[in-house]
């Protein structure tokens, strides 16, 4: 226990994993990256750096020398000064062209930007394992015919397999922003105070190519394909709300499936794993609540909300920089992240085990089905001489008692049993079990998810084989 405040991401959602790309080791580390691909791209460039000056910063790398930085920065009120100073501290033959012809941002902004590639790869894998989870159990419950609704009435029967591949569905285009991410992120690069490059320039004597040169290296260096073409003295933070739409979109994907499932959970339908001992409320012992889908779906709410926060900042930025933007970003880029991570390995836990109770899905259909099949009645009994509106009208007397036997004396809905023993429809017991088989009513349900599955998600998984399969247990 602790007297202070501590952030539940961490200590109850998130993974370590995640968690860790966050740390401050991690930024300050890549900082020290950043320096030595600098440094290497302008000695390779022809500025006077020694290679024993490069193998020091490479040494001392991961080794940070934190009280030193922490002392310094309390005396100059500058992060990336006093993580400078320390820097040199150790490398005292180095000193001299640590940061050379920099400014902050260079390691501020290309950090962050490194990070939340690292942060999106991570995000990526689960997103797959997500689909792998679902496509298991689409494919498996592809034939089973369930009630459709829509505005939460019943309506035409679709497949427990066709709803899950609308969850999927949501997926997969998340998955698609995520990779756009992944593939076309840029760094800042190496662009100065204010864009202009004009300390680079001096360092290279007006040499234009040498400080476009320049550029490219260090991102070469750092593993991107390029960097952005212009700059003031940040990278434009509309990356940031690119960045947090796409988590964003996992959010709503993620509160649409667990909504569903808690809706599913209410109906006795499907339910989310329920371990041996857990306690679904404090106080009725019988209860098995929806737990872990509404965890997601409250942290899902949170994701949603950064991108009007990140778009705030986008927006407020003023001509090359102002700083209104740091503090905030400390705080959301980080917690988005780590709160998708999370819903990610809830979805993950809650898919790689769904419930599904096949007796009650069915018993809901057929409380429904007698009202929906009418129409195949009828024209059935018109093939064997009946006339359609006397048939009709007997349908609707029929229909309307039967309803009101389930609403207003809480029976079985009882109207096939009324048409069977009615000769005007010439109908047998087994004409009618045949006509209302709910697998009639499923139209191509289990068609689309077959070819779902094998046209779209199948590339996918094939493409990432091996972030499949993982599994997720909860903290709480």
């Amino acid at each position: 226990m602790t007297d202070r405040f501590e952030n539940p991401l961490i200590t109850r959602y998130s993974s370590a994993e995640m968690s860790s790309v966050f740390s401050s080791d991690e930024k300050f580390k890549m900082w020290r990256t950043l320096w030595i691909a600098l440094a290497e791209s302008e000695k390779e460039l022809g500025i006077n750096i020694s290679e024993e000056q490069i193998k020091e910063l490479k040494k001392y790398k991961a080794q940070i020398n934190y009280e030193d930085a922490k002392k310094r920065e309390k005396e100059v009120r500058h992060d990336v000064m006093a993580h400078v100073y320390a820097y040199g501290l150790q490398c005292p033959k180095a000193k001299a062209i640590i940061h050379l012809g920099a400014t902050s941002a260079y390691v501020g902004d290309n950090t962050d930007i490194i990070i939340m590639k690292k942060a999106l790869l991570i995000i990526r894998k689960k997103l797959v394992s997500l689909m792998y989870a679902l496509s298991k159990f689409a494919d498996q419950y592809k034939d089973l015919p369930t009630l459709g609704f829509t505005h939460f009435q019943p309506a035409q029967l679709t497949t427990v397999g066709k709803r899950a591949s609308l969850w999927m569905m949501d997926f997969l285009l998340d998955y698609e922003e995520i990779q756009d991410l992944i593939e076309n992120l840029m760094l800042r690069g190496v662009k100065g105070t204010t864009g202009t490059q004009a300390s680079f320039l001096k360092l290279f004597e007006g040499d234009h190519e040498k400080v476009k040169k320049l550029d490219q290296l260090v991102v070469k260096k750092l593993g991107f394909k390029k960097s952005i073409p212009v700059s003031g003295q940040t990278y434009t933070r509309k990356i940031d709300y690119k960045v947090l739409s796409a988590l964003s979109g996992i959010g709503q994907s993620v509160h649409k499936m667990t909504n569903d499932i808690r809706l599913l959970q209410h109906l006795k339908e499907i339910e989310e794993p329920f371990e041996k001992n857990q306690i679904g409320s404090s106080a009725m012992a019988y209860k098995r609540n929806p737990m872990r889908s509404e965890r997601a779906a409250s942290l899902a709410r949170y994701i949603i909300s950064g991108t009007v926060n990140t778009a705030m900042t986008s927006s407020t930025q003023w001509f090359e920089r102002t700083l209104d933007d740091s503090a905030n970003r400390r705080i959301v880029i980080p917690e988005s992240f780590l709160a998708a991570d999370a819903i990610l390995d809830i979805c993950i836990n809650i898919c790689s085990g769904l419930v599904v109770h096949e007796k009650v899905i069915r018993q809901h259909i057929m409380n429904e089905l007698p009202f929906m099949a009418t129409e195949n009645i009828i024209m059935e009994s018109v093939k064997k001489g009946g006339d359609r509106q006397e048939l009709h009208e007997k349908i609707r007397q029929y229909s309307m008692e039967a309803s009101e036997r389930i609403k207003d004396e809480g029976k079985d809905n009882d109207l096939l049993t009324r048409i069977v023993k009615d000769d005007l429809f010439n109908l047998t017991e087994k004409d009618i079990k045949s006509l209302t088989a709910p697998e009639r009513f499923t139209g191509r349900a289990s068609e689309q998810v077959e070819e779902f599955i094998c046209e779209y998600i199948e590339p996918v998984l094939k493409r990432h084989k091996d972030e499949t399969g993982l599994e997720v247990e909860l903290k709480v």
